[in-house]
């Protein structure tokens, strides 16, 4: 029988799910499985990845074979690094001590690194906020500006439409004093 390390969906459409697991490789995606030994979940950032490493290294090397999303999940958790490691103490290339060392090292490595891009992207996603904030006053900035003369423009138009009915009304003034003399003149009586 040949055994293969695969994932096995579950969730909703749109929000993928998956189980890792050891299954016959004649078996369907969704079907009957041996053994879980850890959960993939993408959706979230960075992706989870829980595996039980002791059952994963077993399964290595008892030959079973993972597929190619499962096998790039192996060397990210260091899997498939301590494996090799583990073939290089069998054949007496190492000792279990200095391969051990090394796969510390390494992981202490990885979790460095990871912990540097989980920063690297909250500096960008605050630097990408901070922006939005900037350009978002500046365009305050600019309508304040824009109405601010437009209420200048009305404020003048309502000014001048005062002093234009101010002289109006003078000059109506003026010519109704100039016309009153006239109308109101009372004939002299001849004797």
């Amino acid at each position: 029988m040949a055994t293969k390390m695969r994932l096995q969906r579950y969730g909703k459409k749109g929000q993928p799910y998956y189980h890792i697991v050891i299954t016959d490789g004649r078996a369907p995606r969704d079907g009957k499985f041996i053994e879980k030994i850890g959960n993939y979940n993408p959706t979230t950032a960075p992706a989870t990845i829980q595996i039980d490493t002791e059952k994963a290294l077993s399964w290595l090397q008892n030959g079973a074979v993972p597929s190619e999303t499962v096998n790039a999940i192996l060397s990210y958790k260091g899997i498939l690094y301590k494996n090799h490691l583990l073939k290089g103490v069998a054949k007496g290339a190492l000792t279990k001590e200095v391969a051990e060392t090394k796969f510390q090292n390494w992981l202490t490595e990885k979790e460095a690194k990871i912990s540097s891009k989980i920063n690297q992207k909250s500096q960008e996603t605050k630097s990408e906020a901070k922006k939005r904030l900037e350009t978002e006053a500046k365009i305050k900035e600019e309508r304040e500006k824009v109405l601010a003369a437009k209420r200048a423009k009305s404020l003048e138009k309502e000014a001048s439409a005062e002093v234009e009915t101010e002289v109006e009304a003078k000059q109506e003034e003026v010519t109704n004093t100039v016309e009153e003399p006239t109308t109101n003149v009372e004939p002299t009586p001849e004797a």
